[in-house]
């Protein structure tokens, strides 16, 4: 079982049971008091996911969990290391997130370098508009909201290239030589596979070699 996450100072608790999870509360509150840290209950939030079946369902409202003597508050819907979770366990807000984002990075790269040449162009979009933080992550989501990020990833093409709106995407993604939109998610997809394997394995390898010491050692001893 895997019920604790951290990356930093960021940890994320998991556990099957309202008791459980308190119970990870307050171990974390003992193990940050014993080295002189503190947990800030009013960036910590708690949030519930469902069971599938209804018929697991326990409860649909529970107390308040603690930390620090605070209580802390329960939320639908977080930002984690820049990722959105949500507990309907749907990357839509996530999705929605990410085509904003484009947007955002479109308008300000179409301001500031609209007199660039095509070379230059290429190099701002993939570093700014192309390099997607966590679309590998995607696994549950609406078509339609998916629909929605490809349309903007097209035309954010278009109007930092200066195409027009009716152009050919096919030929337009041709003459620059960019990877259409669902080929960008397979890329992406495949790299993340492949490094998550990667380190996967270096656990493993790292489990046996502590597993070999602590049995040459008993026999040793």
């Amino acid at each position: 079982m895997v019920n604790i996450l951290s990356y930093a100072d960021d940890f994320v608790l998991l556990a099957p049971s309202w008791r459980a999870l308190q119970q990870l509360l307050d171990k974390l509150q003992v193990a940050a008091g014993e080295i002189d840290m503190c947990c800030n209950s009013k960036k910590t939030v708690c949030m519930i996911f469902s069971p599938k079946r209804r018929s697991k369902t326990v409860a649909y409202l529970f107390p308040n969990f603690a930390i620090n003597n605070e209580q802390l508050s329960f939320v639908n819907e977080f930002k984690y290391l820049g990722h959105i979770i949500n507990n309907s366990q749907l990357d839509d807000s996530d999705i929605y997130r990410e085509r904003r984002n484009i947007f955002y990075c479109c308008n300000m790269l179409a301001r500031r370098f609209y007199s660039c040449s095509v070379a230059v162009k290429l190099q701002l979009f993939k570093s700014f508009c192309s390099c997607f933080y966590d679309v590998a992550l995607w696994k549950i989501f609406t078509a339609g909201c998916l629909d929605k990020f490809r349309s903007a990833y097209v035309k954010c093409i278009k109007v930092f290239f200066g195409y027009a709106k009716v152009y050919s995407v096919t030929d337009m993604l041709t003459e620059l030589n960019q990877q259409n939109f669902d080929s960008l998610m397979d890329n992406v997809e495949v790299t993340f596979n492949g490094r998550f394997m990667h380190v996967t394995m270096a656990l493993y390898n790292i489990l046996c070699f502590c597993i070999y010491c602590n049995c040459v050692f008993r026999h040793l001893m």
